[in-house]
């Protein structure tokens, strides 16, 4: 089985590709886009995380995907499956260039990389990890359905490292909450 490319309709996932790495770098110098991801990172740090995305694809057959916007060809962001070393839960996570912010794309491409780790990969849970300030995410991961379940320290590099965990079963995600993510993704105007 090759790489996986998951497709929405405006957006394509794929695993991490040389060519986006100059807009994963501009976008990691970003003070509001970094501010819950660990911070601005210079381009050369950037590459070790941005390397280690691919590596995470090599050695444990996920990571989060690059987002492509279909229209323009453009990255718009990573989206999905991430679990480090020393990380606490299995996370689906999101971090989009801020010209991408309000445009449903963070919900699209989360809907499609939860059916996916559910799907592929046999998690029985998703989290999200997300700092207490950080109300956009939180908007998100109550969109799809996700709930507060406990708090907890994320490990270096992260900081802040305080984090709630918002969780989702795979019974509770087939069981209503991919439908809810759905509805709310088309009652958005994108």
């Amino acid at each position: 089985m090759g790489e996986p490319v998951l497709e929405t309709a405006r957006l394509i996932l794929r695993p991490t590709q040389a060519e986006d790495f100059d807009a994963w770098a501009a976008m990691m110098t970003d003070p509001q886009a970094t501010v819950f991801i660990g911070g601005l990172q210079s381009r050369s740090v950037a590459w070790r995380g941005f390397v280690g995305m691919a590596g995470a694809w090599a050695i444990q057959g996920f990571g989060m995907f690059s987002v492509i916007e279909k229209d323009s060809g453009r990255w718009v962001g990573r989206v999905g499956p991430w679990v480090p070393e020393g990380w606490p839960v299995t996370e689906v996570g999101w971090v989009l260039p801020r010209e991408c912010w309000g445009r449903g794309y963070a919900m699209e491409s989360a809907i499609a990389a939860i059916d996916w780790v559910f799907d592929r990969l046999g998690w029985t849970e998703v989290v999200h990890s997300i700092h207490p300030d950080n109300a956009a995410s939180q908007a998100v991961a109550r969109r799809l359905g996700s709930r507060i379940r406990g708090s907890g320290l994320l490990p270096e590099p992260m900081v802040p490292a305080e984090a709630d965990f918002w969780r989702q079963t795979r019974e509770e995600w087939f069981g209503g909450g991919r439908a809810q993510a759905v509805r709310s993704l088309q009652s958005r105007a994108c």
